[in-house]
């Protein structure tokens, strides 16, 4: 292991150990068990789960996993160094938590899109363009970022008749699938372009988080809080049409979808024309019947790349070829307490009473779940 990094190895456990131990052992320097069940440093040279000062060491994430508890009882925390780390993770155990050094410096990335072929040489479609998955509970992530490094911007710019672009450009940073619950992200950058974050199953809770993209970039069919986040919309250019913030596709029977909580819908660049993005749109896969999409907004600043309409319709094929499309006035799409210059009053922008407002709690969106 590489001098600088077992320093900063040591200094983190350290801290971390200091910071958890009561105020009479501290003072007394009682010794504490590690503060971290793993240690992730992409500089690491040496055997890989090889203890060092107590604590097993990896170069990548997926080692660290790969060897976590099945049945976990307590958290299995995993300290990631900062450093770009290439990786398509599937996290599969419950209790999984990643604690990055710093946000911009600790990197999961990989660059996957809805085009790129799998193992068996079949295309992975939208819901396998993935550069985290979680499919186990209880999982967390703070201070890191998770990217899917596809180069939109380059692939938009070519023409349709191009055969070297990339048709179908969904590409997810995170995807919560089956299995996954009580998903918790702080203090996080997500980052991808159209489709970045896939909440799709179980409750999950973001504070303090930036999430970037463009199309669609929030969908999904889970029960989801987003709480003091900045939602970055990515300029693609067209002055008309921008993207759309989320594409939720939550099942009638239940009561919430989408709330987000005292947070900044902000423009990545100045230029962006006004009114070009949508707050969302109604996703029904395939057609599917069942489907209420439910998203609000409450006391959340908008920049102007918001506008006065707000909402907008989306279309799908169902089984038979025939395409539909769905309304927003159909879907569950409200807002209170807006503000800024993309709080613009308009017939399609439906907002909730003081009273109807207060319905809308951390705790009731997430089921009793308290995430803090």
């Amino acid at each position: 292991m590489r001098g600088s990094a077992r320093l900063r190895t040591l200094a983190l456990l350290g801290a971390a150990m200091l910071a958890a131990a009561p105020a009479g052992l501290r003072a007394q320097g009682a010794p504490t068990a590690p503060a971290y069940d793993a240690v992730v440093d992409a500089g690491y040279s040496g055997t890989e789960g090889a203890r060092v000062d107590g604590v097993a060491h990896f170069r990548s994430i997926g080692g660290a996993v790969a060897v976590a508890p099945t049945a976990a009882r307590v958290p299995y925390v995993v300290s990631i160094h900062n450093g770009r780390y290439r990786e398509k993770l599937l996290v599969d155990r419950p209790g999984v938590h990643f604690v990055g050094e710093s946000r911009e410096g600790a990197v999961l990335t990989w660059d996957a899109t809805a085009d790129t072929k799998g193992p068996d040489g079949q295309p992975l479609g939208t819901r396998g363009s993935w550069t985290l998955k979680v499919v186990a509970p209880d999982f967390r992530l703070e201070h890191m970022t998770v990217e899917n490094g596809f180069d939109y911007p380059a692939n938009y710019a070519r023409p349709a008749n191009d055969p070297t672009r990339i048709a179908n450009a969904q590409a997810l940073a995170v995807a919560l699938g089956v299995g996954s619950d009580r998903a918790s992200f702080r203090d996080c950058l997500l980052s991808g372009y159209q489709d970045t974050l896939f909440p799709d199953a179980g409750r999950s809770y973001f504070q303090g988080c930036t999430i970037r993209g463009n199309v669609d970039f929030i969908f999904g069919a889970g029960r989801v809080v987003f709480e003091d986040c900045d939602i970055v919309s990515l300029d693609r250019g067209v002055p008309s049409n921008n993207g759309y913030v989320t594409a939720a596709s939550t099942p009638t029977e239940e009561r919430y979808g989408f709330l987000f909580l005292n947070s900044r819908l902000k423009k990545a660049t100045p230029a962006m024309a006004p009114a070009s993005v949508f707050l969302g749109r109604p996703w029904h896969p395939s057609a599917t019947p069942g489907i209420a999409s439910a998203v609000v907004y409450i006391d959340c600043w908008m920049d102007d790349h918001i506008g006065g309409e707000g909402w907008t319709r989306m279309s799908s094929v169902d089984p038979s070829g025939t395409r539909i499309w769905y309304e927003p006035q159909d879907a569950r799409f409200l807002e209170y307490g807006s503000r800024g210059p993309g709080a613009v009053a308009g017939p399609g922008r439906r907002t909730l009473s003081q009273e109807q407002a207060r319905e809308y709690t951390v705790e009731r969106v997430l089921g009793g779940w308290q995430p803090k």
